[in-house]
């Protein structure tokens, strides 16, 4: 029996294009990926908030400090803002949030630490005062000494405030005590009525530092020479308490 003849039938160019056009429906279509990406910029306002929570511990120390806590929290809301109004170019939204707690946080607690400090450092039966109630009337022609200063004659105070440096240094019972260090520790001579000639009482006595003091005793508005030669000095104390 003769063989049986096999046909091949030869892919015409119609069925060529046909399979590419089947081929390339199945596969999907690839999209660059760098088109989606979107990158945000992070608020240079939420970094200086967050910065300014973190130097915000030193609002412990001092109250006048508290200008930086109440920088963080109005410039971490100024952020908050501006991230809200551009969702798609502004990030940092959670860094605006912490500095905001963190300064808000530091402030109170300055507040209350510095509050409780100065209730506790003044010592029973004295009368805590200020150099500004030292301080003559500048609208008063004349006047030296203000009726205020005239009203403390005799009574217990207390007062805080730095010894203008003299000859002695250790085992000092009589100086000068000044408003600020800017005058007294470089070289400045301080306003009369910036001056206050402290007397201590025994035994106390203390050594010479650029620290602040704090004194309590027996106010006295009495014109003298102030020691070391400072020249006068219209206010006197006698110290009972020093710290």
């Amino acid at each position: 029996m003769p063989p049986a003849k096999v046909s091949i039938i030869r892919p015409t160019t119609a069925m060529r294009a046909a399979a590419v056009m089947s081929t390339t429906a199945e596969i999907e279509p690839t999209t660059d990926d760098s088109q989606d990406l979107h990158y945000r910029t992070l608020s240079s306002l939420a970094v200086f908030s967050i910065a300014c929570g973190v130097l915000s511990i030193l609002a412990l120390f001092d109250l006048s400090l508290g200008l930086i806590p109440a920088i963080g929290i109005l410039t971490g809301i100024r952020a908050l803002r501006q991230i809200h109004r551009t969702p798609d170019e502004l990030a940092g939204g959670w860094l605006a949030k912490m500095g905001i707690a963190l300064s808000l946080l530091l402030l109170v607690s300055g507040w209350a630490r510095i509050s409780y400090i100065r209730a506790m450092e003044v010592p029973d039966g004295y009368l805590r005062i200020s150099y500004e109630q030292l301080q003559p009337d500048p609208n008063t022609a004349g006047q030296t000494v203000p009726q205020s200063a005239l009203d403390l004659d005799g009574q217990h105070i207390f007062i805080k405030g730095y010894v203008y440096p003299g000859s002695q240094k250790t085992g000092i019972k009589r100086f000068v005590l000044c408003r600020d260090n800017g005058t007294c520790c470089f070289g400045g001579q301080p306003k009369v009525t910036d001056m206050i000639q402290v007397t201590l009482a025994d035994p106390l006595s203390l050594d010479y530092s650029p620290n602040i003091h704090r004194l309590a005793g027996t106010f006295h508005v009495e014109p003298s020479q102030a020691s070391d030669q400072r020249g006068t000095v219209l206010y006197q104390l006698d110290a009972d308490y020093l710290k």
